[in-house]
């Protein structure tokens, strides 16, 4: 049906940067900093490095996300509830990291990472691709 058909010609978009005949250069579409836990240190190394890309880019701005595993929920509210400069913080086992805070009775821990996953700032990891798909 439409599958052998082209989705671009010649004469379509001729001008945007997806072409290689504009753009050389290869496009930065996202930064994943992927830190096993984040210690204050490795958060603002995280941070930095999305600036940096953001500060140089050429075009729109790349999707700047954080992939961790840390099972602290203030630790990952230092990164996740910033002042934007994250998109979204991923956690390789958030639904797992409810459960235990629940099981445990630790209420203010449980109320952070609703407030964080409510306000979009806080996602499981299974999310990340079809997010990077915008």
């Amino acid at each position: 049906m439409f599958f052998n058909s082209l989705l671009v010609d010649e004469y379509t978009a001729r001008l945007t940067s997806l072409r290689e005949i504009n753009n050389q250069c290869p496009i930065l579409h996202a930064s994943v900093s992927c830190k096993w836990t984040l210690r204050s240190d490795r958060a603002q190394n995280a941070r930095s490095e999305g600036l940096n890309l953001v500060r140089n880019r050429k075009g729109r701005l790349p999707h700047i996300a954080v992939v961790t595993g840390e099972p602290t929920p203030n630790r990952i509210a230092s990164i996740a509830l910033g002042t934007g400069d994250i998109d979204c913080v991923y956690h390789f086992a958030l639904p797992e990291l409810l459960d235990t805070v629940r099981a445990l009775g630790y209420q203010d821990s449980e109320e952070m990472l609703h407030t964080m996953i409510d306000g979009k700032r806080l996602r499981d990891i299974a999310d990340l691709p079809l997010d990077l798909v915008i």
